[in-house]
Order: structure tokens, then C-alpha cells, then sequence
């Protein structure tokens, strides 16, 4: 994995650093507070992000929600508290993981790499969510040019869609945007068939 370290200790950051490389991980850069983590988030583009949560500028909950919703890379904080509100707080910032300082090498890495996991799961749905829109919407513009088709050539469904998939091959364009041009022509016969009335 590659990973940044957030936290504003030196020798916190010099332990977990040691720890993950021994594991054969790679820590692509540092930072000592969440301006810092927000900015080598961008720039490093890590697999998982370890941060502390209190740090001076901006800290380790508010860093997490502008980076999650900056979708930059997911958030595993660390604290030497464990009172509910915090973790609340942290849940709410949508973190992939919590651990509790002093960090045990056996929670480590499996926490970081159940983020990361998870995390990729999160952008396998977002994406499959983005494309039944897409589709959605593709079927909706379909549905529309053929039925206009129909009813300009009195022709059956199957044959309007035949029609538009024929001009888009033809064309070498998509169905998507061949059933836009039918649609906005439509449109504007009739706002000139209104003009002559």
C-alpha cells in the first residue's frame, strides 16, 4: 500500500513509518496537520491516509470529510481518545477505520488495508450507480425518439428503432445522441408549426 502519514508528533509519525515499511508498505509522504494532509492528499494520491485527529489548522475529522468528499482516498484516524462523541464525530466524517494510540502492528495494517478495500468498493458502486443512470436516462431519450418516429412515419416501434440505429451506425454516432437530434427536432417543428398558427 502506498501511504500518508498524518499527525502532528514527529516520533508518532517515525514509529508508524517504521512499522509499515517493515511490513513492506510505502509512506509516500508526511504531514502535521490536516491543511497539509488535504494538500499531499492531491498531490501523493495514497491508497489509505493515517491521521491523527487532534492537530493544529485544521484537524483530523474535518481533513477527513474534505477529503472523502473530495474523494481523494480514505481515511483511517488515530487517537489517544476513545470517548463516544469522538468516534461519533469521526463515523459522521465518514472514516473507513478508528484506532487508538498507542497503534499495535496486528491492528494496523489489517485496518489500513480494510479501508482501502472498502474504499474501492464504495467507488465499484458509485461508478455502477453513475452508469444505471447513464442507461436510465439512455432509455428515457429512446423511448421518446422512437415514439416520436412512430408517430411522424406511422411506423411500429420496431422500426423506428431500427431506423435510429441504422443513422447512428451510419453516422458513426451514439443512439444517445441520435435520439437527441430527433428529439430536438421535434421541438422545433413544434415551436414553427405555433409561429404559423
Amino acid at each position: 500500500m502506498r501511504i500518508l502519514l498524518v499527525d502532528d508528533e514527529s516520533l508518532i509519525r517515525m514509529d508508524l513509518r517504521d512499522q509499515l515499511e517493515a511490513a513492506g508498505h510505502e509512506v509516500v509522504g508526511e504531514g502535521k496537520n490536516g491543511v497539509e494532509a488535504l494538500s499531499l492528499a492531491r498531490q501523493h494520491k495514497p491508497d489509505v491516509i493515517l491521521m491523527d485527529v487532534k492537530m493544529p489548522e485544521l484537524d483530523g475529522i474535518e481533513a477527513a470529510r474534505q477529503i472523502r468528499y473530495a474523494r481523494l482516498a480514505p481515511v483511517v484516524l488515530l487517537t489517544a481518545y476513545s470517548q463516544a462523541d469522538l468516534v461519533a464525530k469521526a463515523a459522521e466524517s465518514g472514516v473507513y477505520g478508528y484506532l487508538i494510540k498507542p497503534v499495535r502492528e496486528d491492528q494496523l495494517l489489517p485496518a489500513l488495508s480494510m479501508a482501502m478495500n472498502r474504499f474501492h468498493d464504495d467507488q465499484a458502486l458509485r461508478k455502477d450507480i453513475a452508469d444505471l443512470e447513464k442507461s436510465l436516462e439512455e432509455r428515457k431519450l429512446v423511448s421518446k425518439a422512437t415514439g416520436i418516429l412512430q408517430e411522424m412515419y406511422h411506423i411500429s416501434e420496431d422500426n423506428a428503432y431500427k431506423r435510429i440505429r441504422d443513422f447512428s451506425m451510419d453516422k458513426q454516432s451514439s443512439i444517445a445522441d441520435t435520439c437527441r437530434k430527433i428529439i430536438a427536432g421535434a421541438e422545433k417543428r413544434k415551436k414553427a408549426d405555433k409561429v404559423k398558427k
